[in-house]
């Protein structure tokens, strides 16, 4: 067999590799996770990802600043509390500010009509929250709240660098004008938005065919009628709770083809779809395989183990100062959503124990610690040290 030199042009396929490229680009710019609000990449391996509604639940999450479309999360909680349900409505709220098609499993409208108002962007609240704890032992405690009433002589007294929040970001016009990923909600208030009447109501009704079967065609039904670039939400409250579900709802051969079916139908490339799904330990503990099966089913599952009311002296400890909110129980990490093996997520956070509290605008994550014991005098002096504030810090 000889080699010899064939005679063939390559400058020719040079426009239909150029015409190819630009359509592939066009093409995958028009898929990009920015042209859907409240979706952003992930910054640890560029999948979209969205918001919970809490920013630091979204620092939790493996690193992905979010929830990754196509992933379900379950939270477990001990005790007869409802700081779960808290977090669907912030989860929910978040998805209706977004103008995110949220589906509700086994709740009425009234559930809708109770999310938390909106206050704004998670990182201006946080900023501004920051700059009064900040300003707050800078000044005599009689002059504390002298500037908070607007628009009077001490409204004035305000800077002009600080009363905007999108000052820096005018010449330029880009930082204005990007959308916020996550909000800060109020739950005291109730949220108006336009796009609470699109909220969809899956019902927990009876029927000729199985219960999950139906909710389980519902979603799909609900999903197809929407627009191919909506992203869902699906929120399952109180799963298997037997003031909702029937007895025969708990049974392995029901429950756990539904999880099995919602998962294929997230997966689905063609839609964006989270979930987020509350279940009572207290009812169904973590001991019994059905409970290890539906944590099995679901990519993320934390737990909230919130304190009883006689443990005070554990409810001082995540609280590093005196002026931060005392915990008000501990978050376990089981599960994150690391998605495959090469890479997508970091599960360093599973098996530490968070403390988390659960204020009126946020629902915030930081490191559990204990108290200092009792005889521990050094432990003590160095907490109550740190509670105070340095004279070198207060200026009159």
């Amino acid at each position: 067999m000889s080699f010899r030199k064939r005679n063939i042009g390559l400058s020719a396929g040079a426009d239909r590799l150029a015409a190819a490229n630009s359509s592939a680009q066009s093409q995958q710019a028009s898929v990009t996770p920015e042209s859907t609000p409240g979706i952003r990449p992930s910054p640890d391996d560029g999948r979209p990802t969205t918001s919970t509604g809490s920013r630091s639940l979204d620092n939790l999450l493996a690193g992905h600043g979010g929830l990754p479309i196509g992933k379900t999360l379950l939270i477990e909680e001990n005790g007869t509390t409802d700081f779960a349900g808290a977090l669907l409505r912030y989860y929910a709220a978040e998805g209706v500010v977004q103008d995110q098609k949220v589906h509700v499993v086994g709740m009425p409208e009234q559930w809708g009509r109770s999310l938390p108002a909106l206050i704004g962007p998670a990182d201006v609240a946080d900023e501004k929250l920051d700059r009064r704890k900040g300003d707050r032992m800078k000044i005599a405690w009689r002059y504390e709240r002298l500037g908070e009433f607007g628009a009077g002589v001490a409204g004035s007294r305000v800077p002009a660098a600080t009363s905007g929040e999108q000052s820096p970001a005018a010449p330029n016009g880009n930082l204005a004008q990007q959308p916020a990923f996550c909000h800060a909600f109020d739950l005291t208030k109730r949220l108006t938005h336009p796009s609470i009447a699109n909220i969809t109501y899956i019902p927990l009704a009876r029927s000729n065919e199985p219960l999950f079967v139906s909710i389980h065609k519902g979603l799909q039904a609900a999903i197809a009628q929407s627009p191919p670039n909506t992203a869902h939400r699906i929120i399952i409250p109180s799963l298997l709770n037997p003031t909702l579900y029937p007895p025969e709802a708990s049974q392995p051969d029901n429950i756990l083809p539904f999880l099995h079916s919602l998962k294929a139908l997230m997966s689905e490339p063609s839609i964006r779809v989270t979930a987020m799904i509350t279940m009572p330990l207290s009812l169904f503990p973590r001991s019994a395989g059905l409970v290890r099966w539906v944590e099995h089913l679901c990519d993320g599952v934390i737990e909230l183990c919130p304190f009883p009311h006689s443990a005070d002296a554990l409810a001082t400890s995540g609280a590093s100062t005196a002026h931060e909110e005392p915990p008000q129980g501990v978050l376990k990490t089981h599960r994150l959503p690391v998605l495959h093996e090469r890479g997508g997520g970091s599960d360093q956070n599973v098996g530490q124990d968070w403390a988390f509290t659960l204020s009126r605008r946020k629902f915030e994550i930081k490191p559990f610690s204990l108290p200092p014991a009792e005889g521990d005098k050094e432990a003590q002096d160095a907490a109550a040290q740190s509670a105070m504030p340095k004279k070198a810090d207060l200026e009159f």
